[in-house]
């Protein structure tokens, strides 16, 4: 019975922290692809790739399902919030990453800090965003509008932004072939989901819960598939523990700033407190989501499509452990 309490109040603050099942069930599926790699790097119509691939459209179904196309359009009003968080998430970020490798001089062939940049041409976070403006005390219906359009445009401007980093490193990506595949696999999904939200909206509402575990399961799966082909071909061979730590630290820092970067853009416009909450959460996060899905479009059969996710893996854990303990922060200092 002690033992037990014990187990329960340190899950209590590991989850008050920001770390919670997900999280490590992430680096749990790193650890298995290290040990059991084959089972991820099969390729074939019933391998564990396939799989994922029909998941990925199912997430964005569900996802069209549980948006509200009333809430959209009451959510239209407030355009210079809109426009300061896309601007942010599309703009601002990537612009960040480019000086930062402009200032040291890295090639743009480098996979750690082509994920880097992956990282920052990613649309918005959904479900996290708009929970961690909830508990702030923000603009909830700016954040569901918001992360929802982030969402929608990254399918245009993301493999735009990571066309133009590819290049400028003298290599090749075929922008028409990857969007074309991106509206096929996440756009049209969300649209038919759109279309039957009137019908089905209640019962996705209803599971939403279970459906969250879905979408988590799915990414757990793309996830272990992508580190089971890196393990396999040796692709972190040249990669010390030391030089992954330094990389958190690294997307900490990018993640401060830009938090920071937003917060004095959102004084500078005189933003409501509830709104400055919701531009900073809202644009400063980045979907594990969205990565996900669009690695495998970006860079298909590619061994290096671990190494690419681990920026956005390391972030993604980052942003929840600081974004929560922000929150809860500006909660508690709520006048």
């Amino acid at each position: 019975m002690k033992q037990q309490k014990v187990n329960k109040s340190l899950w209590s603050v590991l989850t008050n922290v920001g770390l919670d099942w997900f999280i490590l069930a992430l680096m749990g599926m790193i650890l298995l692809a290290y040990l059991l790699p084959s089972p991820g790097a099969q390729k074939g119509i019933f391998s564990l790739k396939e799989l994922a691939n029909y998941g990925i459209s199912l997430i964005f179904f569900f996802y069209g399902l549980r948006l509200s196309p009333q809430r959209l359009r009451e959510g239209l009003g407030n355009w210079h919030l809109h426009l300061t968080v896309q601007l942010a998430t599309f703009v601002l970020f990537p612009l960040l990453i480019l000086g930062i490798i402009h200032l040291l001089r890295v090639e743009s062939t480098n996979l750690i800090w082509l994920g880097i940049f992956f990282v920052a041409a990613l649309p918005s976070t959904v479900s996290s965003s708009v929970v961690m403006v909830s508990i702030a005390g923000g603009n909830i219906p700016g954040a569901i509008f918001n992360a929802s359009i982030s969402a929608l445009i990254g399918v245009f401007i993301t493999p735009i932004w990571m066309g133009i980093f590819i290049a400028s490193g003298s290599g090749n990506i075929d922008l028409t072939g990857i969007i074309l595949k991106l509206m096929l696999q996440v756009l049209l999904p969300v649209i038919l989901g759109l279309l039957l939200h009137s019908k089905l909206g209640t019962f996705a509402e209803k599971h939403r819960r279970q459906l969250r575990y879905f979408d988590q399961t799915t990414i757990l799966l793309i996830v272990y598939t992508a580190f089971c082909e890196s393990f396999s071909e040796h692709m972190f061979a040249n990669h010390t523990a030391s030089e992954i730590l330094l990389l958190g630290i690294g997307m900490l820092g990018i993640f401060v700033l830009m938090f920071s970067l937003i917060t004095l853009v959102g004084k500078l416009l005189h933003f409501s407190r509830e709104d400055n909450i919701t531009a900073v959460f809202c644009g400063s996060k980045k979907s594990l989501v969205h990565g996900s899905v669009m690695s495998k479009v970006l860079f298909p059969n590619t061994a290096a499509a671990g190494i690419i996710l681990l920026p956005l893996m390391i972030y993604h854990a980052l942003q929840l452990i600081t974004a929560s303990i922000i929150a809860q922060h500006m909660a508690r200092n709520k006048s």
